[in-house]
């Protein structure tokens, strides 16, 4: 496929458990699935940050969210998240994946879910119609390119895929890259179609293992009114978050995820069938990924932001003109999208660049590249290095920068793959190799200069 347009679709907080390509035989994702059994689906793919923006910014710089932020979490001026993007560049300075294909000749658009610090046209996107900042999935504001946007009526999903229904119609005299972002299944669960809110019944979903503790499973309003009503209930406090419906509990919650990630593959099947009506499928590389995993109760925790396989565990799926394979060799990553493509698409590769390129296993060249493993960081200051085997995990200081004495978790993920038994400490070799290179990383790998 020569300069063949390019579509990242990143969905928000979905992991990879939650997708019938990746074992759950209960949720109905056959978009995603077809993709998977089309294309080449990495079944060890990892968030190098599982929080939103250090994960989207990483993607787009193919760096590690110190490198291309010099934060680990979300950015916030000491108060509330700022509701659009700055109209400085900060951060991002390196080329972006944007950028390089603008440097292609190609043009290109982002639709949806943006949650980085530069504006987009800062950043090399020739159109932009995104939301504010905080997460509504109706009453939601979209930018068009500038300004402060407007109120959309409906769904936010629907108007951003019919925003992008309208993009493909259009008269493409040159490549695109299209960078699609669909919000669910982040929160706000209880903002959607009432189709998806009552698809799952509560005692139909599986609970990973993991989610009982001494035979108990977690129970907690605040971070089950969050799920339900974001920052509606949060910040707004508004009277209808004030009480959870009767009875609700983790089952009632991973029902509505199981709910909303089926919204999600409807509206890549959507994408999908445009491609092919519009007669773009045969020149088109698709790629779908999340930008991190959701704790949904593993080991009695909430949201994501946490090292451990529920937090970091993504899908990720290249499909277009690709010999099939489910590829359980190599550990991919996020910043792996951005190399992987502009050389999928001959364009170069930045030398900024930190993720590596996986064409090689796309083409079917090999099925591990000599670079094996991903490193982590986390917002609460806790990196790690998983590789196809293991989770290797060490703590920093207030500082981000100085190893704590404490904080060391080592897991075998083929013998425990729920993580119920931490093995630090116990003098394996396998853990003073993995301690080495984590350890080497935190010291070369370079902190953006704020």
């Amino acid at each position: 496929m020569s300069d063949p347009n390019v579509i990242v679709v990143l969905c928000d907080q979905l992991r990879a458990f939650e997708v019938g390509c990746y074992g759950n035989s209960t949720i109905r994702t056959p978009h995603i699935d077809r993709l998977a059994a089309e294309g080449v689906r990495f079944d060890l793919a990892i968030s190098n940050n599982p929080v939103c923006m250090p994960a989207r910014s990483a993607l787009l710089t193919g760096q590690y969210s110190r490198t291309c932020m010099g934060y680990l979490s979300n950015y916030n001026d000491g108060g509330d998240l700022p509701e659009y993007p700055a109209q400085s560049r900060d951060w991002l300075r390196d080329t972006t994946l944007a950028e390089a294909f603008k440097a292609r000749g190609y043009d290109t658009a982002l639709f949806g879910k943006w949650h980085v610090q530069p504006e987009p046209r800062l950043v090399g996107f020739d159109h932009a119609t995104y939301p504010r900042v905080h997460h509504r999935h109706t009453g939601q504001t979209f930018v068009e390119n500038t300004g402060r946007g407007e109120v959309v009526d409906g769904f936010s999903v629907d108007y951003e895929a019919e925003r992008v229904d309208q993009y493909l119609a259009q008269e493409h005299n040159r490549p695109f890259f299209m960078f699609y972002n669909i919000s669910p299944p982040h929160m706000p669960l209880d903002d959607a179609p009432e189709k998806y809110k009552t698809m799952y019944a509560p005692d139909e979903v599986p609970l990973r293992p993991n989610t009982q503790i001494d035979g108990e499973l977690p129970w907690d309003e605040r971070w089950f009114k969050v799920y339900l009503w974001d920052f509606l209930f949060y910040q707004e406090q508004l009277p209808h978050t004030e009480q959870l419906p009767d009875g609700f509990d983790l089952r009632h919650l991973t029902a509505l995820y199981y709910g909303l990630t089926t919204w999600v593959d409807d509206t890549l099947g959507r994408l999908m069938a445009n491609l092919a009506r519009r007669g773009l499928a045969d020149d088109t590389l698709v790629v779908f990924a999340s930008d991190h995993g959701d704790n949904l109760g593993s080991h009695h925790q909430f949201n994501k932001g946490l090292l451990i396989e529920e937090s970091i565990r993504i899908p990720l799926v290249f499909w277009g003109g690709l010999q099939p394979q489910a590829n359980t060799s190599q550990v991919a990553q996020l910043i792996d999208i951005m190399p992987t493509v502009l050389d999928f698409a001959g364009a170069d590769i930045p030398d900024s660049v930190q993720g590596r390129n996986l064409s090689p296993i796309l083409r079917g060249e090999c099925d591990a590249l000599a670079a094996d493993g991903a490193f982590v960081e986390t917002h609460a200051g806790a990196i790690g290095l998983r590789t196809p085997t293991h989770l290797y995990g060490m703590q920093l200081e207030a500082d981000r920068r100085t190893i704590s004495d404490e904080g060391q978790c080592f897991y075998d993920l083929i013998a425990d793959p729920y993580e119920q038994h931490n093995l630090a400490g116990e003098g394996s070799t396998i853990e003073g190799d993995l301690a080495a290179r984590l350890t080497k990383w935190n010291a070369q790998t370079p902190w953006l200069a704020c």
